[in-house]
């Protein structure tokens, strides 16, 4: 690159930075809003509304409210373009929206609603005040529901929400920076088991005990993960176990996520567990009802280039990444941004909040609508948007992911073709 482009670009991103933080306390009112209200997946009906009206009082952005699915939108500015129409660059932002039952934005969607916006307005004002930018831009922002239950993101993907887009950025909030973290693949199963009501006292030989099959099935996965790889996950809980003591449960049913590092695994770990669901019926006399999720969340494809700008903008910033190995290589989570990443070249860092508290605790949820959240997730923002510039002006960075993309595409065909053979053609026998 040469001296004078570094130059422009360093002070680009410095303006970028000015932008997002001309408009952060639009932006901290939009989170806190979010924030107030939670609401669960493919309901975020209050939090979509403002995010919409947010976008709609924004100069220059086109909306469209309810983007192939009722509680998603689109707001774009710039020239249509992506995937080689005239040249023009399609960069995407992504908000998250939906929270936890019972304990709201425990996961801090609120933040990812407001980074997503950030990310955007800033990049879109900067390019705007710039005379001659070197190349035609279009920036995208997709509201995304149902993260935490359904796949929103696999479902849009389906709907083919993401054609066009050239690169695409997100960030989730955590405990500690990372530009990338190991997000597994996962699949949701409910199963339910049918048997027959009695009198627990008086004639019990009558019924057909449905709770029995529920904890036959729980303890048969208890006994199966001493089978499993260590980096495989089943876990679960039962749902609904029966009405009253004195009444043989007529009706279980249990919902368990299963989990592996990568896609190709999860046929496996499905059918392991399919057999311990279908035996405690057998075991018991219960009829048994096995229903997958729809939406399979794939692991998230690791994109080098993205990854290592991330990590070079966000030092720039302050951020100090994780050495914790620990961290680094032990399985996360599951997202559905995961799908995504095997389409469109793209990241998903995890951004400190100020906070220690974990995930899926009160602690972040009371984390992720504190002011003091508000420097880091701003601090990400800018991250994200210093990044997309680097895509923008040094074409051959996008080529790069692009070709990143290609080849980790190509890596899980050849796994997901190896697992698949390795089960049609059985294995040796060992003593």
């Amino acid at each position: 690159m040469a001296q004078h482009t570094r130059d422009t670009l360093v002070e680009l991103k410095q303006k970028v930075g000015s932008c997002i933080d001309e408009a952060k306390d639009r932006l901290h009112r939009l989170s806190k809003d979010i924030w107030s209200c939670p609401e669960l997946a493919y309901e975020e009906r209050k939090s979509h509304d403002r995010l919409v009206t947010f976008f709609s009082e924004e100069k220059g952005w086109t909306v469209d409210s309810h983007f192939k699915l009722e509680t998603a939108f689109r707001a774009i500015w710039g020239p249509v373009g992506g995937k080689g129409n005239n040249n023009v660059i399609n960069v995407g932002f992504l908000s998250e929206y939906d929270a936890l039952p019972g304990i709201g934005h425990a996961c801090g969607h609120n933040l990812i609603a407001e980074i997503g916006a950030a990310a955007a307005i800033g990049l879109k004002a900067l390019v705007e005040r710039t005379a001659d930018f070197p190349v035609p831009v279009q920036v995208t922002v997709l509201g995304t529901p149902a993260e935490e239950d359904g796949g929103g993101k696999i479902d849009l993907i389906r709907e083919r929400a993401f054609d066009g887009m050239d690169v695409v950025f997100m960030a989730h909030p955590s405990q500690e920076d990372a530009s990338w973290l190991p997000d597994v693949a996962e699949h949701d199963v409910i199963v339910r088991y049918h048997g027959k009501a009695s009198h627990a006292a008086a004639y019990p030989w009558e019924g057909v005990n449905a709770l029995d099959a529920a904890v036959l099935a729980y303890n048969n996965l208890s006994v199966l993960r001493q089978q499993l790889k260590p980096d495989w996950r089943i876990h679960g809980i039962i749902k609904h176990g029966g009405v009253k003591p004195n009444i043989i449960p007529a009706y279980t049913e249990l919902e368990y996520y299963l989990r592996t590092p990568s896609r190709k695994d999860l046929p496996t770990i499905k059918a392991k567990a399919e057999m311990c669901f279908r035996s405690a019926a057998m075991a018991t006399g219960c009829e048994v009802e096995l229903e997958f999720a729809r939406n399979a969340f794939h692991n998230v494809l690791r994109n080098p280039t993205l990854h290592g700008l991330y990590e070079v903008n966000g030092k720039a910033l302050g951020m100090e990444f994780t050495t914790d190995e620990e961290v680094l290589k032990n399985s996360s989570g599951s997202t559905d941004f995961g799908n995504v990443s095997f389409i469109v070249p793209g990241i998903h860092p995890y951004f400190y909040i100020g906070s220690d508290a974990l995930n899926h605790t009160e602690e972040y949820t009371v984390a992720a609508g504190d002011d003091k959240a508000q420097f880091y997730t701003l601090r990400a923002a800018k991250a994200l948007a210093m990044t997309a510039l680097d895509v923008l002006l040094c074409p051959e960075l996008l080529q790069r992911a692009r070709e990143e993309l290609k080849e980790a595409n190509l890596k899980e065909e050849r796994a997901l073709r190896g697992a698949s053979e390795a089960k049609h053609c059985g294995g040796t026998a060992q003593h």
